[in-house]
């Protein structure tokens, strides 16, 4: 069974935005080391229409593709940092919020 893609639509648009610069710096990239894109799937040994699909910010790609992306082409450092150490190591420094649902009346239906 083909993997469900994952519809622009149902996107926050800040991750499409970036989504959508991860493809540009990863084609703009590529062409200035003067990489194919058949070379450069090769490399990162997917297909050429899933790299068409990176350089297009396609949300229905995977992270690891991204990743290995900026990987091959030198740029993992510049647009995927490692995190702070804190993150991982201090627990509950960050916790979600969740707001409280209100108790349901009979007067509600």
């Amino acid at each position: 069974m083909p993997k469900k893609l994952t519809p622009v639509e149902a996107v926050p648009t800040l991750l499409q935005e970036r989504l959508t610069l991860w493809g540009r710096c990863i084609r703009a990239q590529r062409l200035s080391q003067r990489i194919t894109s058949p070379d450069l799937a090769q490399r990162m040994n997917i297909s050429r229409a899933t790299l068409q699909r990176l350089e297009r910010g396609d949300p229905g790609a995977s992270a690891a593709n991204y990743l290995r992306a900026f990987f091959v082409l030198g740029l993992l450092d510049d647009l995927a940092p490692s995190p702070p150490e804190t993150l991982w190591t201090e627990p509950g420094v960050r916790r979600v919020v969740h707001a409280r649902r209100r108790a349901v009346d009979d007067d509600d239906f």
